[in-house]
C-alpha cells in the first residue's frame, strides 16, 4: 500500500527584521471593559548609522505607522511616558535611536518609565551582530567580552530586555515584549536592542505572525480569604485612612473610590500620582499625602489605626521616610495589581485590580461608617486647607510675584478638564498641596523619578494623547535649561500647549533643602564666579530664557505682574501654536507647612548651621518605624 503525504505550506512574508518589527507592532491592540484600541500610536525617533538603514527604511515604507521626528533621545521617551500616562497605560509609543550616545541618552527615560510603571518600547540600534566590523563607530570595547554593548546599560532599568541577534528571534521576543507592556502589574520600559546589520536582514516570517492581535487587559479579582480579612480589619477600624496612588486612576476606579468614601466617610490622602483620584472639594479629601502633604493629611495619617493603600508604591515622600504613621497598632491593607507593591509596609496584600476591589468593598462593608466626630474633623481639615489655598492664590506684595500666586492664576483660569504638567524642582511640592484638581487627568506629575527636563516633552506627549484638553506645562528655569527642545517638535507637528516658564535664577528647591540642612544654599544659584571670593556668588547670569523659547518658534509672552500674567493666559489660550508665558518669581517666598523627609546631614562639620541641622535630623529619626 502506498501513502502520499501532502504538506500544506503556510503563507510566509519575506521581510527584513525592521520591516517585520514595525508591521507586527502596527497590528497589536488592547481591550479593556469591551473597548478595543490600537496599542501603539507610532514611533518617535532620531536616525543615525545604527538605525537609518533598518528601522528608518521600514518606517519610510510603512507610512501608516506614523513617525515623529524629535530633538533629543531622552525627551522622546518622556513624551512617550506622558502619552501612556494620559492613556491610562492603554496606549504607548515606540522610540528608536542609533547606537552609542543616541541609545544611552534614552537610559534616563527608561528608568523614568519603569519607576513610574508606564509602558514604552525602546528600539536602540546596536553593534554588528556578525562582528565583521569591529569596532564599529561609537562602539564600546570591553576587553573581556565581545557580547557587551552600551545597550546593556538598559538591563537594570527595563522590565524586559533582549538583543535580537537572529531574525527568527523576533517570533519570541516581540510577543514577550507585548506581554510585559500590556501587563498592569509588570509594565515599564521594554528594550529590544537591534544590531544594525540584523535590522536589514531578510527572513521568511510566517504570515500569521502579522495578523491582528488583541491583548486583554484583565481586571484581576482579589483572593476571597484575603479580601475577607481586609474587610474584617476595616470593620473594626476607628480612624482609617486611604492612601490613593496612581493605580486608582490607571484602573479607572475614581468613581468607585468616590462612592466608597461618600458612603463610609473614610478620608483620602493622595500621592503625587494619585492626585485627582477624588475631586478636591469632596469632604473626605484631605489633599496631598506625605512630605508635601496638607496639615490634615499629616495629622490624620499620624493617628490612623488602619491605612488602606490603593495603587501606591509607598515612596519615602508618601511615608515621610517611614515616620508618617505613628499609631502603635496601625495595620496596613494594600490593594495593588502588583504583588511586589502589595506586600509593602507588612500589609495584608490584596493583589487585585483597584476598581474591582473597591466595588467589592462597597458591598462587603455594608453599613460601616466612621464616627460622626471623625468625619467632621476630616471635613474641617478639607475646608480650612481650601481657605489657606485661596489666601496663597490671593497673596500680593510689592516684590516679585510668588510661585503660589502663579499656580493660583493658572488653576483659576484653567477649565475643569484642563491639565497641569510638572516634574521637578520646587513646583511639584507646591502644586501637590495647592492645585484644586477636578478631573482624574487634571494633575500630571512625574514624581516617581522627579526627572528634570520631563516637563515640556511630557506636555507634547500628553497633548498628543488628549488633544481636547488645554495642557499647561509648569517648568522652572533649571529644568527648562536641561530639556526644552521639544518645543520645536510641537511647532512642527502643530501640537499646541501652554508653557508657564518661571525664573527664580537657580535650583530653588534644592536651595531650600540645602538651607534646611545647614548647607546654606551652596551651589544652587545661577551666578557668575566672583573673582574676589573665588565662589559662584557674583551677579546673576544674564540668560534670556524667553528669547531662547522664541527662537524655537514658540509665541512668547513676557510678564512681570500677576495682572500681566492673567492677561497673558487669555492670549495664550487664543494662540494657534505653543505659547510660553515667562515670569520671574520670588525665590524665597514659599508655601508654608510640610512633613519631614530624611536627607543625610554631615556628622562632622565646622559649620554651626550644619551641627544644628544634625540635631534636628537625629530627633526626627526617632519617629521612624518599621512595619513588619
Amino acid at each position: 500500500m502506498e501513502f502520499s503525504i501532502i504538506i500544506m505550506k503556510k503563507p510566509i512574508k519575506r521581510m527584513t527584521v525592521a520591516q517585520a518589527t514595525i508591521l507586527y507592532l502596527q497590528n497589536q491592540f488592547v481591550e479593556r471593559d469591551g473597548v478595543v484600541q490600537p496599542f501603539f500610536a507610532g514611533c518617535f525617533g532620531i536616525f543615525g548609522h545604527g538605525n537609518v538603514g533598518g528601522i528608518g527604511q521600514a518606517l519610510l515604507e510603512n507610512k501608516s505607522f506614523k513617525y515623529y521626528q524629535c530633538r533629543n533621545e531622552q525627551s522622546m521617551v518622556h513624551s512617550a511616558i506622558a502619552y501612556a500616562k494620559v492613556k491610562n497605560r492603554l496606549g504607548a509609543f515606540v522610540c528608536t535611536t542609533s547606537i552609542g550616545p543616541g541609545a544611552t541618552n534614552m537610559v534616563t527615560g527608561a528608568a523614568t518609565a519603569t519607576i513610574n510603571r508606564l509602558p514604552v518600547l525602546l528600539l536602540p540600534g546596536d553593534i554588528f551582530a556578525n562582528r565583521s566590523v569591529d569596532p564599529v563607530l561609537q562602539q564600546l570595547e570591553y576587553q573581556y567580552s565581545n557580547d557587551i554593548s552600551v545597550n546593556d546599560c538598559f538591563k537594570p532599568v527595563s522590565k524586559y530586555w533582549d538583543r535580537i541577534q537572529r531574525p527568527e528571534q523576533l517570533l519570541a521576543a516581540l510577543p514577550k515584549a507585548m506581554q510585559i507592556l500590556t501587563s498592569p502589574a509588570e509594565t515599564g520600559a521594554v528594550t529590544l536592542a537591534l544590531p544594525q546589520d540584523v535590522q536589514a536582514e531578510a527572513y521568511d516570517f510566517p504570515a500569521e505572525f502579522f495578523t491582528k492581535k488583541i491583548w486583554i487587559i484583565q481586571r484581576s479579582r482579589a483572593d476571597k480569604t484575603i479580601l475577607k480579612k481586609a474587610v474584617s480589619i476595616i470593620l473594626n477600624a476607628k480612624k482609617p485612612v486611604i492612601i490613593a496612588g496612581g493605580g486608582v486612576i490607571y484602573s479607572d476606579a475614581c468613581e468607585a473610590l468616590k462612592k466608597l468614601v461618600n458612603k463610609t466617610g473614610i478620608p483620602v490622602a493622595e500621592t503625587f500620582a494619585g492626585k485627582g483620584s477624588l475631586c478636591y472639594n469632596e469632604p473626605q479629601n484631605l489633599g496631598a499625602a506625605g512630605v508635601t502633604g496638607t496639615p490634615g493629611a499629616i495629622a490624620i495619617c499620624e493617628k490612623a489605626d488602619v491605612v488602606i493603600g490603593i495603587g501606591t508604591r509607598y515612596s519615602d515622600f508618601t511615608t515621610m521616610s517611614q515616620s508618617a504613621f505613628q499609631n502603635p497598632k496601625v495595620q496596613f491593607i494594600n490593594i495593588n495589581v502588583s504583588a511586589f507593591d502589595s506586600f509593602k509596609q507588612g500589609a495584608v496584600p490584596v493583589v487585585a485590580d483597584a476598581k474591582e476591589t473597591l466595588n467589592d468593598l462597597i458591598k462587603m462593608l455594608g453599613d460601616y461608617t466612621v464616627s460622626g466626630a471623625y468625619a467632621a474633623s476630616v471635613k474641617r481639615y478639607n475646608v480650612s486647607w481650601d481657605k489657606y489655598v485661596q489666601q496663597v492664590y490671593d497673596y500680593r506684595h510689592n516684590k516679585l510675584v510668588s510661585q503660589g500666586e502663579v499656580i493660583g492664576a493658572v488653576n483659576s483660569f484653567a477649565g475643569e478638564k484642563d491639565m497641569v504638567i510638572c516634574a521637578a524642582g520646587s513646583l511639584p511640592g507646591d502644586l501637590h498641596k495647592l492645585w484644586r484638581t477636578t478631573d482624574p487627568k487634571g494633575f500630571h506629575l512625574e514624581y516617581g523619578y522627579s526627572c528634570m527636563g520631563y516637563e515640556i516633552a511630557g506636555g507634547l506627549g500628553a497633548k498628543m494623547a488628549d488633544p481636547g484638553r488645554e495642557v499647561y506645562v509648569m517648568v522652572g528655569d533649571a529644568s527648562y535649561l536641561m530639556l526644552s527642545q521639544e518645543i520645536v517638535t510641537s511647532i512642527q507637528e502643530g501640537v499646541k500647549f501652554i508653557i508657564i516658564l518661571l525664573n527664580n535664577h537657580g535650583y530653588a528647591s534644592i536651595g531650600g533643602l540645602s538651607q534646611s540642612l545647614g548647607s546654606q544654599g551652596f551651589g544652587t544659584h545661577f551666578k557668575f564666579r566672583n573673582k574676589k571670593s573665588g565662589q559662584l556668588d557674583g551677579g546673576y547670569l544674564p540668560v534670556d530664557l524667553a528669547a531662547n523659547a522664541e527662537s524655537y518658534g514658540a509665541l512668547v509672552l513676557r510678564t512681570k505682574t500677576i495682572d500681566d500674567f492673567n492677561e497673558a493666559l487669555v492670549q495664550a489660550k487664543q494662540a494657534d501654536r505653543t505659547t510660553v508665558i515667562y515670569i520671574e518669581t520670588d525665590r524665597e517666598h514659599r508655601v508654608s507647612g510640610s512633613g519631614w523627609w530624611e536627607v543625610p546631614v554631615s556628622e562632622q562639620s565646622g559649620l554651626a548651621t550644619i551641627s544644628k541641622s544634625l540635631k534636628v535630623l537625629n530627633e526626627n529619626r526617632k519617629k521612624k518605624r518599621r512595619y513588619l
